[in-house]
C-alpha cells in the first residue's frame, strides 16, 4: 500500500512533529550512509553523447518532470535529436524500451514517460546506461534524463537539480533538512548540491518573487529562475480535483490560483493507481456537487481509457524566466 507524502517532512520549527522526526532519525542515518556509499562506488558509464541529468533531492514533488520536458523543447529548437530517459517508476517494463503510447499504458512504464512521450521519444530501463546506449544507438544527440540525480551508473554532461521555490507560511522545501525518512531528503543538502551544475528554482506562477533565503542556502551552482503555469484556461463551472503525486495540496492551490472553481479535492499518494471503485466515489461525489472531475496529466496517464473521456486533463508547463541563460547552459554542451 502507498502511502501519502508527510505533511510535516516541509515543516520547520514546532509544527514540523520533533518526536516523529527524533524516532526516525536512526533510519535517516542508515539511508544516508548507504546513498554517499553507493554514489562513492558508482563507475558511470558513458552513453555516447550528453547526458542531461534533471534531477532533485527531495523524495517528490519538485515539479523536475516538467522542466525534464521544457529542456527537451529548448534543445530540439536548437536542431538537436533530443531523446528522453526515465526508469519508469510503476511500470513492470524493465527496458530498454522506447515507450510507445499507442501501446504501452502506465502500468507498463509508468506515467510520467508515458507523459512527456507525447512529445518526444523516450526510453525506460532500471540499467540507466543501458538505455542510455540505446537511445544513442537510435538517433539521439542529446539525452534528457527525467531524475538519476543520486545514480552514479551514467557519466552526466551536466547536472540540474530542481527546487521546489514555493515558500509559504512555515513550509520549506527541504523541511529541517533531514534525510528519509525523518525527512524528505534523499542526501543531505550540502552533499547534493556540490554535484551540481546548475539549480532551478521552480515556483508557481503567483508567486513573483523567489524567497530570497532559500536563494542564498543554494548558492554555488549557476541558477535559473523557472515558474509553473498552466497550459490552458480553468475549466468552467465548479470541478472536483483529484491527484495523486509528491505534494497533492500543491496541486489543490494551482488549480484555485488558476481560477478554477474548486468544489472539492481528494488528495491521493504519489503515482496512485486509480480503480473502478475509486473512481465511482470520485464521480458520485462530483455529480453530488454539480461539478466535472479534473486532475493532473500525470494521473490521467493512469486512468483507465474510459475515463479519459469523463476527466479533464490539468496539465502545466515550466517557464523559464530568462530563456537565453538556459540556452547558454545548453550551448556549452
Amino acid at each position: 500500500m502507498k502511502l501519502s507524502t508527510p505533511r510535516w517532512w516541509y515543516r520547520r520549527g514546532r509544527r514540523a512533529m520533533p518526536v516523529t522526526r527524533l524516532l526516525l532519525t536512526p533510519l535517516s542515518w542508515v539511508w544516508a550512509f548507504a546513498t554517499a556509499r553507493r554514489i562513492a562506488r558508482g563507475q558511470p558509464a558513458a552513453a555516447g553523447v550528453p547526458v542531461i541529468c534533471v534531477g532533485n533531492l527531495t523524495m517528490g514533488g519538485a515539479g523536475k518532470t516538467p522542466v525534464a520536458r521544457a529542456i527537451a523543447v529548448r534543445l530540439a529548437a536548437q536542431g538537436r535529436a533530443v531523446h528522453l530517459l526515465s526508469r519508469g517508476y510503476g511500470g513492470r517494463l524493465e527496458g530498454p524500451v522506447r515507450v510507445e503510447p499507442a501501446i504501452h499504458s502506465a502500468a507498463d512504464v509508468g506515467d510520467e514517460p508515458l507523459m512527456l512521450a507525447q512529445d518526444f521519444p523516450v526510453w525506460v530501463a532500471r540499467d540507466r546506461a543501458a538505455g542510455a546506449q540505446a537511445a544513442a544507438a537510435a538517433g539521439a544527440q542529446v539525452i534528457v534524463m527525467d531524475d538519476g540525480h543520486q545514480n552514479p551508473s551514467l557519466a552526466k554532461a551536466l547536472s540540474i537539480l530542481v527546487v521546489d521555490a514555493e515558500t509559504r507560511d512555515d513550509e520549506w522545501p527541504f523541511g529541517d533538512g533531514a534525510v528519509f525518512p525523518a525527512g524528505p531528503m534523499r542526501e543531505p543538502l550540502q552533499t547534493g548540491l556540490a554535484r551540481a551544475d546548475a539549480v532551478v528554482l521552480l515556483r508557481p506562477a503567483d508567486l513573483e518573487e523567489t524567497a530570497a533565503s532559500l536563494a542564498r542556502v543554494l548558492a554555488g551552482p549557476a541558477r535559473l529562475d523557472a515558474r509553473l503555469a498552466p497550459a490552458q484556461a480553468a475549466p468552467q463551472g465548479p470541478v472536483l480535483g483529484f491527484a495523486g503525486v509528491g505534494k497533492p495540496w500543491k496541486v489543490e492551490r494551482g488549480l484555485q490560483t488558476a481560477g478554477c472553481d474548486l468544489a472539492d479535492f481528494a488528495p491521493f499518494p504519489d503515482h496512485f493507481a486509480y480503480d473502478e471503485a475509486i473512481l465511482r466515489r470520485l464521480a458520485d461525489r462530483a455529480e453530488h456537487l454539480g461539478a466535472r472531475l479534473i486532475t493532473t496529466e500525470k494521473d490521467w496517464m493512469r486512468l483507465p481509457a474510459a475515463w479519459r473521456e469523463r476527466v479533464i486533463c490539468w496539465r502545466i508547463i515550466a517557464q523559464f524566466d530568462d530563456v537565453d541563460a538556459l540556452d547558454a547552459l545548453l550551448l556549452a554542451l
